[in-house]
């Protein structure tokens, strides 16, 4: 830091499983990407390559070895996944990973019908072979999940092999952990959480209304994801109490 200021959370240190963040890469150029990484790097933990956007990204080898090089790991994006799967490609994704040096995969079923224990059996084996981030909830806003059924597939593919689970979100954040306003569905939140320990849950909360409620109910070092790469030191001004939203949260009984 720049500077001292007293009563500021502490942080945790990479490589870290708390206090985690993961942004979401839409399309960055190579020189965008170095950038990002020179200015940033120490703020993210780990970078996703947005839905399908590696099929059309290009220098995607460079790309990759940029984040990684910098100490970055990147994955793939569920819907990836799930375009090899619903296509009977499960092989040739698994080489797609193989190709590119990847040692973190993500398995999804958001955008397609996926038999759970067929889920769990795709994670537990790509977990033979790399670090597993799985991820619950429909990235259908008409599609309802009670909280029952989001514990009872987390903690699932958490025994599969899962290294966290993701709630999803979207990119837009009004799906899944969120009514199509934005808002958080708090109860099923605060459920969920009563079952799966928060270290091994990362919230996908791309709006800075949601990024703030989960700091405020969970600490500064609750895991994120689907940070824009703009907005990864805003939130990190969020997480420290550095911003208005956030501002007395952590400021005890400090008085003037």
């Amino acid at each position: 830091m720049n500077y001292v200021l007293n009563n500021v959370p502490v942080r945790t240190e990479k490589p870290r499983t708390a206090g985690f963040t993961m942004v979401m890469d839409k399309g960055l150029s190579i020189r965008e990407v170095e950038d990002f990484v020179d200015a940033h790097g120490e703020y993210v933990d780990i970078v996703k390559f947005g839905w399908a956007t590696s099929y059309l990204t290009k220098n995607l080898a460079q790309k990759i070895s940029i984040y990684q090089d910098a100490g970055i790991p990147v994955y793939f994006g569920g819907t990836l996944f799930e375009a090899f799967v619903i296509r009977n490609q499960f092989e040739d994704y698994r080489r797609v990973l193989e190709k590119y040096n990847l040692s973190y995969a993500e398995v999804s079923d958001g955008s397609i019908s996926l038999a759970h224990d067929k889920k769990c059996e795709f994670i537990e084996t790509l977990s033979k072979d790399v670090t597993v981030l799985s991820e619950v909830g429909s990235k259908d806003a008409a599609k309802i999940i009670p909280p029952y059924k989001w514990i009872d597939q987390m903690e699932k593919e958490l025994q599969a092999g899962s290294w966290k689970v993701i709630g999803e979100a979207r990119e837009g954040g009004n799906v899944g952990l969120f009514r199509d306003s934005g808002e958080v569905r708090q109860g099923l939140v605060e459920e969920i959480l009563t079952k799966i320990p928060e270290e091994k849950i990362i919230w996908e909360a791309p709006q800075k209304e949601q990024q703030v409620w989960f700091v405020k109910l969970l600490g500064a070092n609750v895991n994120l994801g689907n940070i824009a790469p703009n907005e990864l030191i805003p939130l990190e001004t969020i997480r420290l109490g550095l911003r208005g939203d956030t501002f007395d949260h952590f400021l005890g009984d400090i008085k003037l």
